[in-house]
Parts: structure tokens; sequence; C-alpha cells
């Protein structure tokens, strides 16, 4: 049995550092409208560092060469950067940076204590497969209607911004509805936002299809015991898959053999299969018999 590695508490620090990063910029921001700058993050505001104002100020930008309201260049940058991390390691911003994403996760610990294994098992699965594709739902309103409006539409139901923004006087009533659902659905659900309803989920879970290095699970070491299964807050079965093309994946690694999976070299991060297992399945197919007429 191999000891394992030291990726979860990693991947805790580095959460906590975007969340407090945020959290600073966000306090920073208004204490700049009082007249206060603090060093470093001076001139910084969310709508700044956020990606996603990219991806829907995109239409706006190939039609007319300018952002919607509010969206600054460095949101176009940030995306480029965003995209380029998930086309080789899938959606990192969305396991390791997304301050939301860890805010709704620090919730569930609170949930997995008061409900133990029921925690994120209460919602039926055929229903919860269905849920799960609402979130592509969300990004076409949301691309269609700051299109429409060359305004950021999404920021007035944003619980992401409500989060950060909750003492200005700035978040819209909606914006604060959704946030307090969201937190009473992460006792619950892990990560419910991710899973149902986050459009930037939705645009880098596609990712998980194409992207260069892959969570593949070895079936010649595997003993089927479930860990990775149980390690994954998006419900995704690992075990099933040799590997893992799922656009709830949202590469936190809770699954591999670094973090969960008990077994040395049997959950991995990799461009390829390893080449004792290439080579298996070489062989079995050429003894499979040929079937041609």
């Amino acid at each position: 049995m191999k000891k394992r590695l030291k990726i979860r508490p990693v991947r805790t620090g580095v959460q906590i550092f975007f969340f407090l990063l945020i959290a600073l910029i966000a306090v920073g921001h208004s204490l700049e409208e009082a007249g206060i700058t603090l060093p470093l993050i001076g001139g910084a505001s969310l709508h700044a560092v956020c990606p996603f104002g990219g991806v829907v100020s995109l239409y706006q930008y190939i039609v007319s060469g300018t952002f919607v309201q509010k969206i600054h260049d460095s949101s176009f940058i940030l995306m480029i950067l965003v995209f380029l991390t998930a086309v080789l390691f899938g959606p990192v911003f969305c396991g390791w940076i997304c301050p939301l994403g860890s805010f709704q996760e620090w919730i569930g610990r609170i949930g997995k204590k008061l409900f133990r294994k029921k925690y994120n098992h209460m919602i039926p699965g055929k229903i919860d497969s269905i849920l799960r594709y609402l979130r592509y739902l969300v990004l076409i309103w949301v691309i269609i209607v700051t299109a429409a409006s060359a305004r950021l539409v999404f920021a007035n139901y944003d619980p992401y911004y409500a989060l950060f923004n909750f003492w200005t006087g700035e978040v819209a009533i909606s914006g604060f509805i959704i946030l307090g659902l969201v937190i009473l659905l992460s006792l619950v659900v892990e990560r419910p936002f991710c899973k149902y309803a986050c459009p930037y989920g939705a645009v880098l879970g596609l990712s998980n299809f194409f992207r260069v290095f892959k969570i593949r699970r070895i079936p010649k070491t595997c003993i089927s015991c479930s860990a990775c299964d149980r390690a994954c807050p998006m419900n995704i079965e690992v075990e099933k898959h040799t590997t893992v093309r799922n656009h709830q994946c949202i590469a936190c690694y809770e699954c591999t053999s670094e973090a969960a999976c008990p077994i040395s070299d049997t959950v991995i991060l990799s461009a390829e299969l390893p080449l004792r297992e290439s080579a298996k399945t070489k062989t079995r197919t050429a003894k499979e018999p040929s079937h041609a007429n």
C-alpha cells in the first residue's frame, strides 16, 4: 500500500491563497473608493480579475473591438491563460483557484459532519444527471443576454460577486438570494453551484474531452475498492473508466493515487496510458479473432 503524498494540503493551501487574494482585492476596491489605496492591488476590482468576463464579452470584442460594461482587458488575458491551462490539465481553475468553489467546499465540510454518508448522495441519480446540464442553459442565457445588452447582466445573479461584495450595497437582492441558496445546498450537495449552475464551469468542463493530461485508471493494478469514486466531489464513477472524460470533472485530483487511491500508480495524471498498458491492449487486440467476411 502506497503512503499518500501531500496533494490535498497543497490544494487547500492554493485555495486559501486565492480566496484571501480575491477578498483583499474586494476590500481594497472599496477602500479605494473611500480614498485609501492599498499597495500592489491598487486599481484592481473583482470584474478585472474574473476570467469569465472575457467569455461573456467575446462577442462584442469580435464585433466592435470593445468590452461590455465593467469588463477590463485583464479579464480577457486571464480567460486566455485559464483556457490554456484547461487544454493541458483540465478545469484546474475550478478545482484549485475559484474562490466560490472553495467556499462551497468548505461549507460542505459542515454538511459531511451533519449527514455523514448521506452527504452528496441525497438527490436521486436520474434527477442529478439531468440537473447537471442546467449550467449549459445558464451559459447560453448569459451569453445571449450580455451580447444583446452590452452589460454584465450576470452580476445581478452571481453568488461570487455577492460573496465578495455583500457589504458594499452594490449587490442585487437576486444575488443575495442565490448566494443563500448556494450556502444551504452546500450543506447537502458538494459544490452545488459548480454542478448545476456555473456557466464558466460549463465552458471549462468541455476541456475534459480533449485535455492533454487526463486522469487515467490502470485496470491491472486496480483493486476495485471505490476509493476514487468516494473521493470525487462531483460524483464521477472513476472506477468504471480507464480514462476520465466527464464534463463535470474539476481537475481537483482528489481521486488519484497521490490523494485517495491506496495503490501506487493506479489512478494517475498522464498524457497517455503507461507503456505496459498500451502493450497489453495491443496484444489483446492482436489475439482477438477477425469477424470480417
